[in-house]
């Protein structure tokens, strides 16, 4: 027994320029598709390609509270004495 699921469709009209929809056509018959295939082919490549957008607000609340950790580690890491860096530690004995 083969079963069917339902799906409901809704029909969009849109007003583009004659050159537009000539242009969609032509892609459309390259990739053997028919216009409404091609378009709804595109547009759900385009929605799966976005990433959610974050808002202003939550980009300078993440900022700020990086900044703040950052400004955390540098009040308990102190340099070094005298004055190497990471580098010379590691190279110290190579020579």
């Amino acid at each position: 027994m083969v079963r069917f699921e339902q799906v409901a469709f809704m029909t969009v009209h849109l007003d583009w320029p004659p050159d537009v929809v000539d242009r969609l056509i032509k892609e459309a018959r390259q990739k053997g598709l028919s216009l409404e295939a091609y378009v709804l082919q595109t547009v759900l490549q385009q929605s799966s390609n976005v990433a959610p957008a974050i808002d202003d607000a939550e980009n300078h609340r993440r900022r700020q509270e990086a900044a703040a950790r950052i400004l955390e580690i540098q009040k308990r890491v102190k340099p070094d004495p005298e004055g190497w860096t990471s580098r010379d530690y590691i190279n110290r004995g190579r020579r």
